[in-house]
């Protein structure tokens, strides 16, 4: 087993200011950043996926970030809201409560964590968006719930795309055999696909992944006659592999915000662990 390493190089700046590159181990240049300012590293990742999506022939309007705050303060989320971001995600639905109502009320919320069923009703007047619809018995509870609430949540279902017994999601057979029951829940808007592949040190190694997501969306759409436009694919080490393949939504946490504390290391931005075989 090896896990990831974070390489880091102190750097001096004007004004006696110091900043620290970062890399990890193994990554792609693009998935290198600085522990430096929230605005500076915003403004590092925006270049990023510009960058990842002219590669693609992709427009840059075609991809949102969606900017994961997950064990960082408010007052880190602010700093991210005065350099123009209004979209973030949570995973944690205690955290969400708390920090979400010390905020402006014009930010947008996604939820990208595992979602237990006797935590929906409080998180669907939360977030506009859930990412992490991972079985049909879940859907069927945020259903019901929100017929209970007059509320038309748009989700996306949750392909646990390699199998991992550690990750939760529909086995892509599985999300094609219940695919007719999820279109039958009236208060449902179903968007699109979400994954999180296992984290490799090549960031390169999630390609075959993202591929396989952006495949099944396809055939789904064919087989069921519908729309599922969005794709959430992509966090700080692989988005731009992601947005290769055609994410829609790249969730991205360390490369704004910086590291979570010492009990969170080693996990992603869903608080899976991160830590990768070689």
């Amino acid at each position: 087993m090896r896990e990831l390493r974070l390489h880091t190089t102190q750097r001096a700046r004007p004004g006696n200011r110091r900043s620290f590159d970062f890399s990890l181990a193994g990554a792609a240049p693009a998935l290198q950043f600085r522990m430096s300012s929230i605005t500076e590293n915003l403004e590092r990742v925006r270049e990023q996926i510009a960058s990842a999506a002219a590669n693609s022939g992709r427009s840059v309007d075609d991809v949102e970030l969606v900017a994961i705050t997950k064990t960082h303060p408010a007052e880190k989320v602010r700093e991210a809201v005065e350099a123009g971001q209004t979209l973030f995600g949570e995973s944690r639905v205690q955290e969400a409560r708390a920090k979400i109502p010390e905020l402006s009320s014009n930010l947008r919320w996604h939820f990208v964590g595992h979602l237990q069923k006797n935590k929906v009703r409080q998180v669907l007047p939360l977030f506009e968006m859930i990412h992490s619809v991972d079985s049909l018995a879940l859907a069927r509870d945020i259903n019901r719930i929100a017929e209970e609430e007059g509320l038309y949540p748009p989700v996306l279902l949750e392909v646990n795309v390699a199998g991992e017994s550690s990750k939760f999601g529909f086995a892509p057979d599985d999300l094609r055999e219940h695919m007719e029951a999820l279109l039958g829940l009236p208060r449902l808007s179903l968007e699109g696909l979400m994954c999180v592949p296992p984290l490799a040190v090549e960031s390169e190694d999630s390609r075959k992944f993202f591929v396989e997501v952006r495949e099944l969306r396809d055939s789904l759409e064919k087989e069921f006659n519908m729309k599922l436009p969005q794709l959430s694919m992509g966090m700080t080490q692989d988005f731009a592999i992601g947005i290769a393949e055609g994410a829609t939504l790249v969730r991205v946490g360390t490369a704004i915000f910086g590291e979570r504390s010492k009990k969170q290391r080693g996990t992603d931005e869903h608080g899976f662990s991160r830590i990768a075989e070689a």
